[in-house]
């Protein structure tokens, strides 16, 4: 642990130079894009002010949503590793430090691309079990299937994904890169207020429902200490050791007893037992060990735009990662100023178009016509939908003439009904409200190395919330599936062996074939909006990376939601205050209807980046005090 405790000692200096988060900021001039593709000095339109300074060094970069998750990432570093060992090291630690947004049981995508490798996705979402049939949900008397318990659990594709990272591309060993979690599941980590806030609001549910959660996170105290989880971790670096001496066997022992050993067995077992989940009734699970044995991640090519000389590239659309490129090529056609009450409107308006065809088109059971989706004719053609004045439809396309089908939001009225000014704790993922409240959401880390490889990963689900913990692995299951629909004919209908259309979406981007940057942020649908205003930021309002992230966000909740109980809140637009009071008024002249959030509420960015000189770069989000970059 002697590296650790020296990168986050650190850390923890570093901050110690920072001014008082939301009290005083430093004014920064804005830096102006140069036509080679690098960035010099300009002259600001308006002060721009951050947080902290951009990190550049030339060794390594880490971001995440997590100061020790960072600093877990920069140890491997530090020993030598490479992103792909950071990135797992940082992954493990936030389902320690982050129980609240993400855990063993859920979910991950993942972006990377380097010198020796191509742009590519690892595809950690796990798959609708076989028995998970429309038929036999609509059986149960549902017509959504459950925002928490067993019944929506999908494989749990996230541990999984973290160690073919590893064993693929990585230089570690399973003890180096479980080190951390193991320590900080054992010892404890620091109770956060988020933390304990996300406790506090299911304490009563843990008690009286799920005695197994109540267990490891009832009557916590100030640190927070999960020793079953330790236990399982030590017992697969243990049990690998045993049946193997070298790298690669003691990780791919690990991953067999995960998939088809101890781990699937005792999943299996609980997943049979009826608990209550969000419909009010308890229900068992539908997910067995066949299911997970029979399921592997997947490597795939990514989905990629071209924007203002920078290649971004994002996961096909089972999950939601192609609306941010429609975004950018709907935008491609305006004159945009960053900051202006125009602009906030124009991507609003287009991020309505991009999202309507999101629930038309995409998802894993459906052909999904990508490449019209992206193309220039399309997207001019679309582009004549905005006006001035904020629209209140849900408009998707004809692409190829087909066309569009909807979900048929009267099937959740009542749902949406009993749900009114009222916030269930176990459902959603827990993200942005429509009020702007900030309930927590994902995670995230982005990592750089000294090789030239970046990483961008965005773990989720299987949250403390989201189902009863499984006491003898000492973690909950995920709820994805509560995300594909029942109704039938949908790209994103309910069908077993597939993936349930998803919210995470990590990014990275490439400059003449290089890769260049990393980046993503939690935060369900708003990822990929949040994302944008951040990427757009940086490439036309010619901020640094923190300042990018620092900026004020914005974002719409027009379409409806991933999420049970899928609301929708057409012409909204929630926007941190800090964007001032002449836009928010033109903005509602414009027909919008403005929630105005506190002003460092929206969004939890992490980025790094690398330039043709090999100097590197990082930024992270100041908002939820927590996320932190750290390199050399």
């Amino acid at each position: 642990m002697t590296g650790l405790l020296r990168v986050i000692a650190s850390i923890l200096r570093f901050s110690c130079h920072l001014t008082a988060f939301g009290r005083q900021f430093r004014p920064v001039a804005a830096i102006g894009r140069c036509e080679q593709g690098g960035y010099a000095a300009g002259v600001a339109s308006q002060d721009v002010f951050t947080t902290r300074p951009e990190l550049a060094g030339s060794f390594g970069m880490v971001s995440s949503t997590h100061w020790l998750a960072s600093a877990a990432g920069m140890a491997l570093l530090e020993a030598g590793g490479n992103a792909f060992d950071a990135a797992t090291a940082a992954g493990f630690t936030l389902q320690v430090v982050e129980p609240h947004l993400n855990g063993p049981g859920g979910d991950l995508p993942l972006i990377f691309a380097g010198p020796e490798h191509e742009p590519t996705v690892l595809c950690g979402q796990g798959s609708a079990p076989a028995a998970a049939t429309v038929a036999h949900y609509r059986d149960l008397g549902l017509d959504l299937i459950p925002g928490s318990g067993l019944l929506a659990a999908v494989v749990p594709g996230s541990t999984a994904a973290w160690l073919t990272l590893l064993h693929d591309h990585g230089t570690a060993t399973l003890r180096q890169v479980l080190d951390a979690p193991i320590h900080y599941a054992e010892t404890g980590i620091p109770m956060l207020p988020q933390i304990a806030a996300t406790i506090a609001r299911v304490a009563e549910l843990f008690r009286e429902q799920w005695p197994t959660s109540a267990e490891v996170y009832l009557g916590a105290g100030d640190w927070l200490r999960n020793p079953a989880w330790a236990a399982t971790l030590r017992r697969l670096v243990a049990e690998a050791e045993a049946a193997a001496s070298d790298r690669d066997g003691q990780i791919q022992h690990a991953l067999d007893s995960w998939q088809r050993g101890f781990v699937a067995a005792e999943i299996d077992a609980f997943a049979r037992t009826p608990l209550w989940d969000s419909s009010g009734r308890p229900h068992a699970g539908v997910l067995t060990c066949e299911d997970i044995a029979g399921w592997q991640p997947t490597y795939e090519r990514p989905v990629s735009y071209d924007y203002r000389g920078l290649t971004v590239c994002k996961t096909g659309p089972w999950g939601q990662g192609p609306v941010l490129l429609q975004q950018l090529a709907l935008l491609d056609g305006f004159e945009l100023q960053p900051g202006t009450a125009d602009f906030v409107h124009t991507v609003v308006e287009c991020a309505k178009l991009a999202f309507a065809d999101r629930e038309a088109w995409y998802g894993d059971s459906a052909e999904v016509p990508i490449d019209t989706l992206l193309s220039q004719r399309y997207n001019a053609d679309r582009r004549t939908l905005v006006t001035d004045t904020a629209d209140d439809r849900l408009r998707p396309g004809t692409p190829m003439g087909r066309t569009p089908v909807l979900p048929d939001l009267t099937l959740t009225a009542a749902e949406r009904a009993d749900s009114a000014g009222e916030y269930d704790p176990t459902t959603s993922e827990p993200t942005v409200s429509r009020t702007g409240e900030t309930r927590g959401d994902t995670c995230h880390v982005s990592v750089a190395d000294r090789f030239g490889n970046l990483v961008a990963a965005t773990p989720s689900g299987g949250w403390l919330h989201s189902s009863p913990v499984i006491p003898t692995l000492g973690f909950p299951l995920g709820t994805r599936l509560q995300m594909a629909w029942l109704q039938e004919g949908l790209p994103n209908t309910l069908r077993p062996g597939h993936r349930p259309r998803t919210t995470l979406s990590p990014s990275l981007g490439l400059r003449d074939g290089a890769p260049t940057i990393a980046f993503g942020t939690p935060g369900g649908d708003q990822q990929d909006q949040w994302q944008l205003g951040f990427l757009l930021n940086h490439l036309i309002g010619g901020m640094n990376l923190q300042e990018a992230i620092d900026a004020p966000a914005f974002h719409t909740t027009h379409f409806p939601s991933s999420f049970y109980p899928r609301e929708a809140f057409p012409r909204q637009v929630v926007i941190e205050d800090r964007l001032g009071v002449d836009v928010i008024a033109e903005l509602r002249r414009r027909g919008h209807d403005v929630v105005v959030s506190a002003p460092w509420s929206l969004g939890r960015m992490c980025a790094v980046s690398r330039d043709p000189e090999g100097r590197l770069r990082a930024g992270a989000n100041a908002r939820g005090m927590q996320g932190y970059a750290v390199g050399r």
